[in-house]
């Protein structure tokens, strides 16, 4: 009887054994992430909604079956929005979302990640980023930082701003204290800006205040959430200040070698996909918030006078080729995005630039 209870007694372990094996196989494979954001709680395209940081982090979670979930901390919740950068960096969590132009204190060559004034639409930028040189030039900047970049969205182009006042020629922005970042921010400051950084979350209350006279943010769907419409009248648009702006997912460098290949295609195709999504988003939301603006809000639409764009052109050129005479990185992702720029910009002239007039002759 004894030695039967035990042969029986083990075969019922070893079973149990086998059946187990697989969950502690799971359990030990899966990992758990944090990601903290540049974006305050509940910012669509940004934080929440389709494209954005809570976006990736479920399209991980389910591609990956649950061996990778990230929890996603909004700006502030964890770390202040302007030291995301930092928290990855040093490994105090493993993800970060925001836009490389906030980080140009560490490395001047991190704007044209981000966006570059009169520089190439979204269309140009993941070209670049994807097929012409972009992202690996992306990796090698952030690399003594311990940081893994990669594209994961896109505001498409965006408006110049909002104005407590007309601006009917280059006087007319001299003096102004403006909200708005990268080199853009900038190019404004040589024409007589004052230029201030603010996070999304203290725009509204610093431009209904008097804080500042003037804001950029995204465009007309983001813009109308903040309330901007509230505190000015002026929207004004033109998109020399950001044709294209890229939102990045940025990795802790050890915590991505963590992970196995398959995980790391995981997070490489759920960024690509966020890329795509946000978007296609922003193309199908902005129009009727526009809409909405003009004809429910009473605000006055502008387009930049010409001479205006020609001055900010000009210092825009100038600028870009001074600050990349001083880095040498900056000097070589200017040289590499220029190149690519010319190429792309012969054939967006052909294509896009064609079937846009034909429509526009069409239509009148």
């Amino acid at each position: 009887m004894n030695r039967r209870t035990f042969v029986a007694t083990a075969g019922v372990a070893a079973a149990a054994g086998t059946l187990a094996a697989p969950n502690v196989w799971a359990q030990a494979r899966s990992q758990r992430w944090r990601m903290v954001t540049t974006w305050p709680p509940g910012l669509p395209f940004y934080q929440v909604g389709n494209g954005s940081a809570e976006y990736i982090a479920k399209r991980i979670d389910e591609m990956s079956k649950g061996r990778l979930s990230i929890k996603v901390f909004a700006a502030g919740e964890m770390v202040p929005a302007f030291e995301t950068f930092d928290a990855v960096s040093k490994g105090t969590v493993q993800m970060g979302h925001g836009v490389a132009y906030y980080w140009a204190g560490k490395t001047a060559a991190a704007e044209y990640f981000g966006t570059v004034p009169f520089g190439m639409n979204p269309q140009g930028a993941n070209a670049w980023y994807y097929e012409g040189g972009g992202l690996p030039l992306w990796e090698e900047i952030y690399k003594p930082f311990n940081l893994v970049p990669m594209p994961c969205g896109n505001t498409g182009i965006q408006m110049t701003g909002w104005f407590k006042r007309e601006i009917k020629s280059v006087d007319d922005v001299k003096g102004l204290k403006m909200r708005i970042p990268g080199l853009a921010g900038k190019i404004l400051a040589e024409v007589g800006v004052n230029v201030v950084l603010l996070p999304g979350g203290e725009i509204f209350p610093a431009l209904e205040r008097g804080v500042i006279d003037a804001a950029e943010w995204v465009g007309p769907f983001q813009d109308r959430r903040l309330g901007l419409h509230n505190a000015a009248k002026f929207y004004y648009h033109s998109g020399w200040h950001e044709p294209s702006t890229t939102s990045e997912l940025i990795i802790n460098q050890k915590a991505w070698e963590s992970l196995d290949g398959e995980l790391q295609a995981i997070v490489r195709a759920a960024a690509t996909e966020a890329n795509l999504r946000s978007l296609s988003w922003a193309e199908a939301n902005n129009g009727p918030a526009l809409e909405d603006l003009i004809k429910n809000h009473k605000v006055q639409l502008r387009l930049l006078p010409k001479d205006v764009i020609a001055a900010l052109r000009k210092i825009a050129d100038e600028t870009l080729a001074d600050r990349a005479a001083k880095d040498p990185m900056a000097k070589k992702v200017h040289e590499a995005y220029k190149k690519f720029q010319g190429s792309w910009t012969s054939w967006a002239g052909i294509s896009e630039a064609t079937y846009h007039q034909y429509i526009r002759t069409v239509a009148s």
